[in-house]
């Protein structure tokens, strides 16, 4: 998080909440198998906390673990950062310590593996924040009802939120500029979107691109779905959470709140996902965007800061990436994605999630308690590299430096759009993600396309969600 690498730690959280649940699927189908894998002299005594190693620098696991010992000093901590290229690759190496006996007590997971960890491989939260309901009702207040959510399975708390990143916009002033357009009111429309990639791309080279987006769960075509009040799968709530709400949550707060996301039926062929896809195959017929491509958007930050893209959606994360790429800070903005029939906006949370092979539960939560804290996330996101949980951690001085101008876009895509939500990610993630991305590719390659993909989309969503994972 403090290192000298910003580009790559900048694009692993770029990707951290759309890339490669694929390796979770496995995880979770191996469980039975092993589960009853425990290789004596291997435990040392120390609870074991694998985070992602490339967004938990050197700097990052010295602030955990000194200052966890200073809270608990009879408590052995190892926080042990994996070393992974993305998400699928971190929890394949998940998987192989789990086969060699090796499990950690705790990960750290993404809003694409909440449900199938909850559902196979993760403990349920409840009784400890029943428990030490008093000493987390500061954090409870300091965190949207949303996030909270999203960490929620069948009426169940499976991890409390630490950081997200919502899916606005950022633009590049110096196209804005180039293109003689002012910066967009946060209540722009599609079309008002529509008409200032025409201006940027009238104003700029052929070597330049008005809109950029990759491939994939979060960001990529989802945001334009929510927009126009639609989603891959059909959305509900399941039961329950009453527990959580009326304990922390005044009532216009816990308001149409449930005991967590459920995304069933496949809707591909619904009229508007066809809606949205044709919109954005004229965008791409026009010049306009070029078709998505996969993976989390390596040079993105390289391309945006020179000038050839104009507009991307990416999350709180790119303050500080790109302040560290060396672009200053008013050289770019953000602002809200733009409405449609609706302006309802998707994120991706991330939090430790407890294993069930862990023998030490009782230090996990307090681990899982301490690392929600105030003064340890102002500590470990302190370059902006995220958007915190913590609402008050979100101020003028934390940008200050990092900017944007409109940094409190970052918060109020929750607090000013309550019914924003999180991307779907059921526990068949991996295979709904791996359909989603295949189709996309191919419904965009022209507008005629799009009916014929998206009804192979949804054929094969259907069979995704038919498994049991």
């Amino acid at each position: 998080m403090t290192d000298s690498h910003p580009t790559r730690r900048s694009l692993l959280r770029y990707g951290a909440y759309g890339a490669g649940a694929a390796a979770l699927a496995g995880t979770a189908a191996s469980w039975d198998r092993l589960t009853g894998a425990d290789i004596p002299g291997r435990d040392d005594g120390s609870l074991v906390v694998a985070t992602l190693g490339p967004a938990y620098g050197p700097e990052a696991v010295r602030t955990l673990t000194e200052g966890f010992k200073q809270v608990h000093p009879e408590i052995k901590l190892r926080i042990n950062a994996v070393q992974a290229v993305d998400w699928s690759d971190f929890f394949a190496k998940i998987l192989t310590q789990i086969a060699a006996g090796t499990a950690p007590d705790l990960v750290y997971v993404a809003t694409e593996g909440v449900q199938l960890f909850a559902q196979r491989l993760g403990v349920p939260l409840d009784d400890w924040v029943k428990r030490d309901a008093e000493e987390l009702r500061g954090y409870f207040a300091d965190v949207h009802p949303s996030l909270v959510e999203s960490m929620m399975y069948e009426g169940s708390l499976y991890q409390l939120p630490v950081e997200f990143n919502a899916a606005d916009m950022y633009l590049n002033h110096q196209v804005l500029e180039r293109a003689g357009a002012g910066f967009p009111a946060a209540d722009w429309t599609r079309e008002d979107f529509t008409a200032l990639l025409r201006d940027m791309k009238r104003a700029s080279g052929s070597q330049f691109t008005p809109y950029f987006w990759t491939n994939r769960l979060w960001g990529g075509v989802v945001p334009w779905l929510f927009a126009n009040d639609t989603n891959l799968l059909a959305e509900s709530k399941a039961p329950g959470g009453d527990w959580l709400w009326d304990s922390f949550y005044p009532a216009a707060a816990r308001e149409g709140r449930g005991g967590g996301y459920r995304w069933t039926t496949p809707q591909a062929t619904e009229a508007r996902v066809e809606e949205a896809y044709d919109y954005l195959a004229s965008l791409v017929q026009e010049g306009l965007c070029t078709r998505p491509e996969g993976g989390n958007g390596q040079n993105l930050i390289g391309v945006f800061s020179t000038g050839r893209v104009g507009v991307t959606p990416a999350g709180g994360f790119w303050a500080g990436g790109l302040n560290l790429a060396g672009m200053k800070q008013d050289a770019f903005d953000v602002q809200y994605f733009p409405r449609w029939r609706t302006q309802r906006m998707q994120f991706g949370a991330a939090g430790y999630a407890l294993l069930r092979t862990s023998k030490r539960q009782e230090e996990a939560w307090e681990f899982i308690k301490y690392a929600a804290r105030r003064d340890t996330l102002t500590r470990l996101f302190s370059t902006n590299q995220t958007t915190p949980a913590r609402r008050s951690m979100l101020t003028a001085e934390r940008y200050r430096e990092t900017g944007p101008e409109h940094w409190p876009v970052f918060y109020d895509t929750l607090d000013k759009f309550p019914d924003t939500g999180p991307i779907p990610a059921p526990p068949q993630v991996a295979e709904v993600e791996q359909v989603l991305l295949k189709h996309t590719g191919t419904a965009l390659a022209s507008r005629r396309s799009v009916g014929p993909a998206l009804r192979r989309m949804q054929g094969d969503l259907e069979k995704a969600m038919e498994r049991d994972v």
